[in-house]
């Protein structure tokens, strides 16, 4: 709970994580970045979550299967905000420059602040890093989509 005083009054608060509502954001679609300078513009947009499917068994009861799929929507909505900005920047001539989590990154968390997993995931990028980063040019999503 967050205590706040608005008007003399005293309150508390509870707030929700944005990644609720979005993951990630550049600047108001309804701003065309072409109007903004005339020089070349690049995003880079690094994406904390993996962007192939998980599998993942669930209890038959309904407070695991709620858990599961809140959890698979707010994927869902990260996954779609990779795709609103990448039109966005298609739309605008911006360079659309992507990380995330890839397929070969094989750990496992084990818990919420897991250092072990944590560890691992900054070596992964570390040494992607260190050799040239591979950015993605287009979401992930767009790519299998054009595979199928």
């Amino acid at each position: 709970m967050i205590d706040v005083e608005l008007g003399g009054k005293h309150y508390q608060e509870l707030h929700v994580d944005g990644g609720a509502v979005a993951q990630m954001f550049l600047y108001p679609p309804n701003i065309s970045a072409n109007k903004l300078a005339h020089r070349k513009r690049t995003a880079y947009l690094i994406r904390n979550a993996r962007e192939d499917p998980e599998w993942a068994a669930v209890e038959r009861q309904t407070m695991s299967i709620a858990g599961r799929a809140v959890s698979a929507m707010i994927h869902a909505s990260g996954s779609n905000d990779l795709l609103r900005i990448y039109f966005i920047t298609q739309r605008d001539n911006v360079g659309y420059n992507l990380a995330y989590i890839g397929s070969d990154f094989a750990a496992k968390e084990a818990g919420d602040f897991d250092k072990a997993y944590m560890n691992a995931l900054y070596d992964y990028a570390y040494q992607q890093a260190r050799h040239g980063y591979p950015w993605k040019h287009v979401p992930p999503s767009l790519v299998a989509a054009s595979q199928q």
